[in-house]
C-alpha cells in the first residue's frame, strides 16, 4: 500500500512570526520525504474546502470572524493561536486537503492518504479556534464522508500528545463517529479524562486513553493497541481518519511522552492492521502537532512506513 500525499505551498504562508507551529515544520517533512521516496513523492495540491463542508462542523459566525480577522491583516484567536493575512486561505486549503483525500479513499482511488497541512485542526471547536488551530480539518473530513458518501460509521484516531478536544466536542453526541484519543494527561487543554465517553446517542463512542508523563513507552504502546482494536471492533468503521501529531516524541520542545520514531512505526502498523480487517485498509491521516524540527520528520516518515508496511520495527 502506497500513500497519496496532499500538500499546497500556501501552507507555508501561514507565517505568524516566532512560534513553534512554523513553516519549517513542513519544509523539513517535505525534504525528508523527497529524499527517501524520490520521484515517487509527488503530492497532490488541494483546492479550498467548500464552505458547506466547513459549516457542517463550525458555526458560521466563527468562520466569518476568522476570515475577517485575516482580511484585516491578522491577529490572535486566543493567546496561543495567531493568524496572519494568509492564514484563513491556508486553513481552507488544509480542510480541502482532507476532503479531497476522503473522496479519493471513498472512491477507491487510493488506499492510504496523508494531508501534510498547516495550520493543524484538532483543537478547533465549533465556535472558536484554539491551540494553534483554526478549522478542524479531521472533523470536516469525517462529516464529509458521512454526508457525501453516505458512510455509516467512521473512526477518528488521535495520537497527538494533546487531547483533541475540538474533535471530541464536535462529535460527542454523534453515534456515527467513534473518537479515540491517546494523549498526555493531565495536560493542555485539560480535557480527555477516562470519564468522557460521549453523550446521548453518542454515549460509548468516545474513548480516551490518558497517559501520565512518566509512563514507559512500552506500556503506552500496549494501551494504544488495545484501545484501537477495541474501538475498531466495536464500531466497524468504513474508514479510519487519523489526527497524526508527533509531539509525544521524546525530544519535542513543547511536550513529549518519551516516544521515538520506532514507536510511531508501530503505531502505523497497528492502525494498518485494524484498517485491513475493518475497512479495506483505508487510512486518512492529517498532520497535527510535532515541533522538533529534527524529530518530527523522522517520526512522520516512520509512521508512514508503518501504514505502508515498508519497514519492520
Amino acid at each position: 500500500m502506497k500513500t497519496v500525499f496532499y500538500y499546497h505551498p500556501i501552507f507555508l504562508e501561514h507565517e505568524t512570526g516566532p512560534h513553534p507551529e512554523q513553516p519549517k515544520r513542513l519544509e523539513k517533512i517535505l525534504s525528508l520525504l523527497k529524499q527517501n521516496k524520490g520521484e515517487e513523492f509527488a503530492p497532490t495540491a488541494p483546492g479550498k474546502a467548500d464552505m458547506g463542508c466547513v459549516l457542517a462542523v463550525h458555526q458560521q459566525e466563527y468562520i466569518e470572524s476568522v476570515d475577517e480577522l485575516c482580511a484585516e491583516g491578522g491577529g490572535f484567536l486566543d493567546g496561543d493561536t495567531p493568524a496572519c493575512a494568509r492564514s484563513f486561505e491556508a486553513a481552507m486549503h488544509a480542510a480541502g486537503a482532507v476532503v479531497e483525500a476522503a473522496d479519493a479513499l471513498a472512491q477507491s482511488k487510493a488506499g492510504a492518504a496523508f494531508a501534510l497541512v498547516r495550520p493543524p485542526g484538532h483543537h478547533a471547536r465549533p465556535a472558536s479556534g484554539m491551540g494553534f488551530c483554526l478549522i478542524n480539518n479531521v472533523a470536516v473530513g469525517a462529516a464529509h464522508l458521512l454526508k457525501k458518501h453516505d458512510m455509516e460509521r467512521v473512526l477518528i484516531v488521535d495520537f497527538d500528545v494533546h487531547h483533541g478536544n475540538g474533535t471530541q466536542e464536535i462529535f460527542y453526541e454523534d453515534p456515527a463517529v467513534f473518537f479515540l484519543s491517546m494523549h498526555r494527561y493531565p495536560f493542555y487543554p485539560g480535557t480527555g479524562g477516562e470519564d468522557e465517553v460521549g453523550k446521548g446517542d453518542g454515549r460509548g463512542k468516545t474513548l480516551n486513553v490518558p497517559v501520565l508523563y512518566d509512563t514507559p513507552p512500552e506500556k503506552i504502546m500496549s494501551s494504544f493497541r488495545s484501545a484501537l482494536e477495541r474501538a475498531a471492533a466495536e464500531h466497524k468503521p468504513g474508514m479510519i481518519l487519523v489526527s497524526a501529531g508527533f509531539d509525544a516524541y521524546a525530544g519535542d520542545p513543547i511536550a513529549g511522552l518519551g516516544l521515538q520514531p520506532e514507536h510511531y512505526l508501530k503505531i502505523g502498523e497497528a492502525i494498518r492492521a485494524v484498517a485491513d480487517v475493518q475497512c479495506e485498509g483505508k487510512v486518512l491521516s492529517t498532520l497535527e502537532g510535532g515541533y522538533s524540527l529534527t524529530g518530527l520528520p523522522l517520526c512522520l516518515d516512520a509512521y508512514v512506513d508503518g501504514i505502508e508496511g515498508d519497514r519492520k520495527g
